[in-house]
């Protein structure tokens, strides 16, 4: 294995990690901000306000994006074994 495959390999592992963690930080991004944006016009500044919401809308999203998790993970699997065959 030469230098290129591995960079190739760590380049498809964080294009991959991105991938299955994108819904995830969007949901929570967009719930912090509209969070945020209540506690500006209420001029309610509690830190905790923002935890409950943004975990449920978290968990509700990991149970949506399941499947698209498995099926990306499930890709980049059958890639890595590829490659190791092909190497063998």
């Amino acid at each position: 294995m030469n230098g290129a495959a591995v960079v190739d390999i760590a380049r498809d592992t964080l294009t991959t990690v991105i991938l299955i963690s994108l819904p995830m930080m969007i949901v929570a991004l967009a719930i912090g901000v509209i969070i945020g944006l209540l506690q500006a016009l209420t001029q309610v500044q509690e830190m905790t306000l923002v935890f409950v919401p943004k975990i449920i809308a978290i968990f509700i999203t990991m149970l949506l994006a399941f499947p698209l998790m498995g099926s990306l993970m499930n890709g980049f699997m059958v890639r890595i074994i590829e490659r190791v065959i092909g190497v063998t």
